[in-house]
């Protein structure tokens, strides 16, 4: 992989907790208009919240969404790329195209209300631990503010959201990109929640998953337990190899696994057993390398314990290319929208969360902004905003949702994404996105700065191909 010198410095801004002055009228107006509909964006993302609708299941949050880009004047198409909870909402025409990337599905086994204590909330099994509820509202919100700037402005150009399900694990951006979905968008923008406030150019991991079934022989444990063959021991034999291997791979591999089904009664040898395997690595093609190990230990298992193993992949994505010249224009955006503060019951509700911690950061960060740094080869978790970023520039951001020092993916994070602290960090990221989509309509420069970085970075010869093939959506992952 190929990136410019540029990128491979490592740079670093004073971190500031001041708001730079918007530049103009019209920033400000921008600024007050999100700032105007609150309760409205809090209220739908708090919907979605309640929802906590899993990959390719998200059928209520995602209709919610669409219905309320349909209301702002937004041509809306539904099922796209073949699965039935995405869809893509433009308005305008011509050039540039904008696209705003929303996400919308939640974790399962994480449920928990919101309070600052682990209680999960009886019959609701999954929970936004990684805050897509925000992450799709802000994003509309975005695009529905430069939609009515568009129109106060006379400014001509197309903005297009892209509702995309299934990010966590389902690699839903995956397929939109393999249908050609962003074949004509100039630059994308996203965002994601988090516990503080920066738009640096950071990379993420590489990731490819699935699903291992083995299938054995079903006989009484103990009364004929020669005549079985067990699943479970297929399944057992290929982790323990796999957990063998840890020590014979790059230190910055990640190897993670569940299993999924082991067996229905102690008393009968399980017959059909399935563990899921996730691969991660900063380099794809170490995580191809890693994938084929995998597998062989899989076969190896089964060879073993005389079942059967077969395999279905599930998801995978590129590692996150970053673009400097556009994530200087998020950051500069970021720092004129400024952080927040507290409020006393907030405050509160926050200290709650932190004693659930170790060595927790200030509350008061959330009043800053982070250094801008250049990250081209770190990552921390991956994203199919991957696959979105090799073919067309791509740049984001990260606000403060959760209490300062929460980790993703935890009941701490479901907390505090169904209070007010989730919705003013979701509000920090729609006027960001707005003001640097504003931008890049207003100056074609920033767009062809953004595109002369992203062909030196991808280099002559890059030819996109997915890491999921040719299959269609894994629409029943979640099953």
């Amino acid at each position: 992989m190929k990136y410019i010198s540029l990128a491979l410095l490592f740079f670093s801004l004073t971190v500031s907790a001041q708001k730079k002055k918007p530049d103009s009228k019209a920033q400000q107006e921008i600024i007050n208009s999100i700032d105007a509909a609150y309760e409205k964006y809090a209220g739908i993302a708090h919907k979605i919240w309640e929802f906590a609708e899993v990959g390719y299941q998200e059928v209520k949050s995602s209709a919610l969404l669409q219905e309320t880009l349909t209301q702002a004047g937004f041509k809306v198409e539904a099922g796209v790329a073949g699965m039935p909870t995405a869809f893509v909402a433009s308005y305008g025409s011509g050039k540039p195209v904008i696209g705003i990337l929303g996400e919308f599905d939640a974790l399962p086994g994480v449920s928990q209300d919101a309070t600052p204590e682990l209680k999960a909330v009886a019959g609701r099994p999954a929970g936004h631990a990684c805050g897509h509820h925000l992450f799709g509202t802000a994003s509309a919100a975005a695009a529905i503010a430069v939609k009515n700037w568009m129109i106060a402005n006379n400014k001509s150009g197309t903005i297009r959201f892209y509702g995309t399900p299934a990010e966590e694990g389902g690699s839903g951006k995956v397929y939109m990109v393999r249908e050609g979905l962003f074949k004509d968008v100039d630059l994308v923008f996203h965002w994601h929640p988090g516990a503080q406030n920066s738009a640096g150019a950071r990379s993420s991991l590489a990731n490819k998953s699935g699903k291992f079934r083995f299938t054995g022989v079903a006989s009484h444990a103990a009364a004929a337990p020669e005549r079985g063959r067990s699943a479970l021991d297929g399944v057992e034999a290929m982790n323990n190899m796999v957990n063998m291997m840890r020590e014979h791979v790059s230190a910055d591999a990640r190897i993670h696994y569940v299993i999924t089904r082991g067996g229905e009664a102690p008393n009968v040898v399980p017959a059909f057993a399935e563990v899921y395997y996730y691969v991660r690595h900063p380099n794809r093609e170490v995580v191809k390398e890693v994938w084929e190990r995998v597998t062989r230990a899989a076969q190896g298992a089964a060879l073993g314990t005389d079942t059967k193993v077969e395999w279905e992949i599930t998801g995978g994505v590129y590692d996150l290319l970053p673009n400097e010249a556009l994530a200087r224009v998020v950051d500069a955006n970021l720092r004129v929208v400024g952080g927040y503060t507290y409020s006393e019951t907030e405050k509160a509700f926050a200290e709650k969360i932190q004693t659930t911690f170790s060595n927790a950061p200030a509350l008061s960060s959330t009043n800053t902004i982070a250094a801008f740094k250049i990250l081209p080869g770190a990552g921390f978790g991956s994203t199919d905003v991957g696959d979105v970023s090799w073919v067309v520039p791509t740049a984001g951001l990260s606000t403060a949702t959760w209490v300062p020092g929460t980790a993703a993916h935890s009941w701490q994070a479901v907390a505090a994404g169904g209070t007010s602290i989730g919705h003013k960090g979701m509000m920090m990221a729609a006027k960001t996105m707005a003001l640097s989509i504003t931008d890049v309509l207003s100056n074609p420069v920033l767009i062809e700065n953004a595109w002369n970085e992203f062909r030196a970075a991808t280099g002559p010869d890059f030819k996109y191909e997915s890491l999921i093939g040719t299959r269609p959506p894994a629409l029943n992952y979640r099953d």
